[in-house]
């Protein structure tokens, strides 16, 4: 418990304290929008470091090489909102998760999330939601890379168990064809989920997978690249789990 109020007064005092460093970040972007969106990066994953640290979780990352230096689109399984500080917090390159509109809500947090292209899908709106995956297409164009859940919501199914993944968020990479890289996160609920409010602990694996070019895919398989990569993710957590 003392871990979770740890986390709740550092976020809090974040989110204060960093008022001013977005104005002086808006003012950046208008001169320099490269260096802007790096130094945003960089105090972001400061900060989720930092909230990793006080969790105590122990990460065993797998073929990290794998991942390209050019905009990809990440896509991974979802069980832990701890899913986002142990991906983003290894970001290399400026990139925008996708994440449900719901989060607009949170103020001075959404200001920040904005900063760093993360786009806001309305999951019961359609037209909109395809306006998110036109802007997702637009920001891989312009060298962003991008990470999208496709389950569509945080799985609360049994260990190894995964959601079916909903295609539209592969548009992003048929449309551009830019790289796919799949992200397979083993034991990452038992941080929080699975005995809120309580934090453990804990040890969770995170592979990054072999980029796959959709132009490179054979016409079947391209026609159905989300079962295509949600196998590969299903695999890899598979052979994962004995490394927990």
């Amino acid at each position: 418990m003392i871990r979770f109020i740890c986390i709740v007064v550092f976020v809090i005092l974040f989110l204060i304290v960093t008022i001013p460093v977005l104005i002086v970040e808006r003012i950046l972007h208008r001169f320099n929008p490269h260096a802007s969106d790096i130094s945003s990066l960089r105090i972001v994953q400061w900060a989720f470091k930092v909230i990793l640290k006080i969790t105590g979780v122990k990460m065993t990352v797998i073929g990290e090489e794998n991942v390209p230096d050019e905009p990809v689109l990440f896509i991974g399984n979802h069980r832990s909102y701890f899913d986002i500080l142990l991906t983003y917090s290894r970001c290399k390159r400026v990139t925008g998760y996708i994440a449900k509109k719901e989060m607009e809500r949170y103020l001075t947090l959404t200001s920040w999330m904005k900063r760093l292209h993360c786009l806001f899908l309305d999951r019961k709106n359609p037209k909109e939601g395809l306006k998110t995956i036109l802007q997702a297409i637009d920001d891989i164009k312009n060298g962003i890379s991008v990470c999208v859940f496709p389950e569509g919501t945080r799985n609360r199914g049994e260990e190894l168990s995964m959601l079916p993944f909903r295609d539209g968020a592969l548009k992003i990479a048929t449309k551009t064809g830019c790289a796919i890289v799949p992200i397979s996160m083993n034991n990452t609920a038992e941080i929080f989920e699975n005995h809120l409010p309580k934090i453990k602990k804990t040890h969770v694996v995170v592979e990054y997978g072999k980029p796959v070019y959709p132009d490179q895919l054979d016409k079947d398989t391209k026609k159905h690249i989300g079962d295509y990569v949600e196998n590969i993710i299903r695999e890899t957590i598979h052979k994962n789990a004995e490394l927990v």
